[in-house]
């Protein structure tokens, strides 16, 4: 079996989460407006973000954090074609306790669990104060984190993922009130929109349910078919305009 008879991992996507180019290009621009040094990409996938604002910081260097290999692989690729290789190293290491900072910008998009203990239960309060250790006096962390836009209901908790409880995540105030608790300055909130987050989903599983409809008897469909069909599920049975993800860009207070 060759890698083009398998099914596709995550197809075309550009980000790994409900981010769109305009929402991107803009917090592209508010980094770049401070001239970061020096960026920390934590749970960064292929870094597609990490290297945008390399581009638009000349000399500025970054370092991505992952655990997945296929990803990193797929950054530095793309590093490679825009001519940003000895600039930015993709790392496959853990960012739990990570001693790769101080530096002057830290992405955080969808991937607090990153700087968690996996054997606790997740708090944004540790993901919050963790990014406050990373980041310089005067720096700027972006703080992608989900956020329930009103309360779940039983039913709604059921379709999510296995064990979803309304603990899991916090209302956009509190979330924010936790950022000033943790030493930051919300210089700007945003949330993703409902469009931007159907082009998330839709396009996580699009060159997926392309290759379902046309290898049904294929030896992995089964298996492919109900990963597939429970992602869909959990989102448009569960989630769907009930979590948001609010990207935060924060200005760490001097002295704190």
């Amino acid at each position: 079996m060759t890698a083009s008879d398998l099914p596709p991992r995550l197809g075309s996507l550009t980000f790994h989460g409900p981010l769109s180019e305009d929402r991107a290009g803009r917090i592209v621009a508010r980094l770049a407006a401070v001239s970061p040094a020096t960026v920390l990409d934590i749970g960064c996938g292929w870094g597609e973000l990490l290297l945008r604002v390399l581009e638009s910081v000349p000399g500025a260097t970054g370092v991505g954090l992952d655990v997945n290999a296929e990803d990193l692989a797929r950054g530095r690729g793309l590093a490679k074609e825009r001519g940003l290789a000895e600039r930015v190293e993709f790392v496959e290491e853990s960012a739990l306790g990570t001693s790769r900072g101080p530096v002057d910008a830290v992405l955080c998009l969808g991937a607090g669990q990153a700087l968690c203990d996996p054997g606790q239960p997740y708090d944004p309060g540790v993901v919050l104060r963790e990014l406050r250790r990373l980041v310089r006096p005067g720096g700027r962390v972006v703080l992608g984190e989900g956020f329930w836009e009103r309360t779940p209901t039983d039913e709604e908790l059921a379709g999510m993922w296995p064990g979803a409880r309304a603990g899991d995540h916090l209302g956009l105030g509190p979330l924010v009130d936790l950022a000033v608790e943790s030493g930051f300055r919300p210089a700007w909130i945003e949330s993703a929109s409902r469009e931007e987050w159907e082009e998330f989903e839709s396009g996580y599983r699009h060159d997926t349910e392309l290759w379902l409809a046309s290898c049904p008897d294929h030896p992995l469909a089964a298996e492919t078919r109900e990963r597939v069909d429970g992602q869909r599920s959990s989102w448009v049975n569960g989630y769907r305009s009930v979590l948001g993800i609010a990207y935060l860009t924060l200005v760490p207070v001097t002295g704190t």
